[in-house]
């Protein structure tokens, strides 16, 4: 059973730009920490992003600092990262992931340990 449902993906050229919405009909998404990884083709799952339960805090990884915005909607069960000028170096597989805790220690050491998971949405950006 899927428990988070990505969707936004898709082709976009160098300098593009996209949004990506997360939610869910299995979870209440206003329970959890909420974030976003990326694993590009033959690499490992990097972080991206994070918010907090009311939106009043966010983390960013260090490669999309000041280019992505992650944001949440509680009242419809969504979180969304938009994300502005795009490069080839950002494709991959974008996934969702929610969890009570956090800790940068699960988020950015331990992301195998986070609760809760989607099937994730490609991302492609072409030179």
């Amino acid at each position: 059973q899927v428990e988070l449902i990505e969707s936004g993906g898709g082709l976009v050229q160098t300098g593009g730009s996209l949004t990506l919405s997360c939610t869910s009909s299995t979870h209440t998404l206003s329970d959890y920490i909420v974030g976003w990884f990326r694993q590009p083709p033959g690499k490992e799952r990097e972080f991206v992003a994070r918010i907090s339960k009311n939106g009043g805090s966010t983390d960013y990884g260090g490669s999309v600092g000041g280019r992505f915005s992650i944001s949440r909607d509680n009242a419809n069960n969504m979180v969304l990262l938009r994300m502005n000028g795009l490069k080839p170096e950002d494709t991959g597989i974008y996934y969702c992931a929610a969890d009570p805790r956090y800790s940068y220690m699960y988020w950015e050491r331990n992301y195998r340990a986070l609760e809760v998971w989607g099937q994730g949405t490609q991302v492609t950006v072409s030179s």
